[in-house]
């Protein structure tokens, strides 16, 4: 049998990846929106991923040029403690969680990280970081699902964890049959080793306000991975 050919391209991205437990309590959160809506394009739970630096499609030379900064990287920094808490929606079509816990750290993380990505003369994209979890995309005729999923997770906290390994992550590519799917290309340790700094009361990274009318007033929206 002949080999398919190998792609000379990747979609990549650089992630962090909450624990087991951590995703485990927020699937029993959401117990009740599976149910309700079965027809939301659910991700895999082993797909769920804090995006710190968005690559898009690269060369696959490009994408092994990041490696070895990027464990120096994690080598130097600490772990961070981050929660899972409730959940949102961007534009009625996306249904996320949001992040708590050290948030200042977070977004440092995610600079650095872009800063590696940018001596390697790797182009990115450069948006702002609001840290989420990606859950679920409503399908083309679907403008209620999504709302009222996200109402499932109204009151939900996660309990805090510390975060474990940098992920330079790589998916399938666009055109490929079926959904897409992730997996590690690598990972490294943080330095476990170093103290962390003192921590700051617990910041929502991503929420809702709403006006006096109850219509939500969604923050910019960010690329979704």
């Amino acid at each position: 049998m002949t080999e398919p050919t190998r792609t000379a391209t990747q979609h990549a991205f650089i992630a962090l990846a909450p624990p087991d437990h951590a995703k485990n309590e927020l699937a029993h959160a959401l117990s009740p929106a599976y149910a309700a809506h079965p027809d939301l394009r659910w991700n895999r739970i082993e797909d769920w991923h804090i995006t710190l630096a968005f690559l898009g499609e690269l060369p696959v030379q490009a994408v092994q040029r990041l490696r070895s900064p990027l464990a120096a990287l994690a080598a130097a920094r600490p772990p961070l403690e981050l929660a899972l808490l409730g959940g949102g929606h961007f534009d009625e079509r996306v249904l996320w969680s949001g992040i708590e816990g050290d948030l200042d750290q977070l977004h440092e993380l995610a600079e650095a990280v872009r800063a590696r990505v940018r001596d390697c003369d790797v182009t990115s994209a450069e948006r702002p970081l609001r840290p989420h979890l990606t859950l679920a995309r409503a399908r083309r005729y679907d403008n209620v699902s999504v709302a009222a999923a996200a109402a499932c997770l109204d009151g939900f906290s996660g309990r805090p964890w510390q975060t474990e390994r940098l992920h330079l992550v790589g998916s399938t590519v666009r055109g490929h049959s079926g959904p897409r799917r992730y997996e590690d290309i690598d990972a490294w340790t943080f330095d476990t080793g170093q103290r962390r700094p003192d921590p700051k009361p617990p910041q929502a990274a991503v929420h809702e306000h709403r006006d006096g009318s109850g219509s939500a007033m969604l923050p910019a929206r960010p690329h979704v991975p």
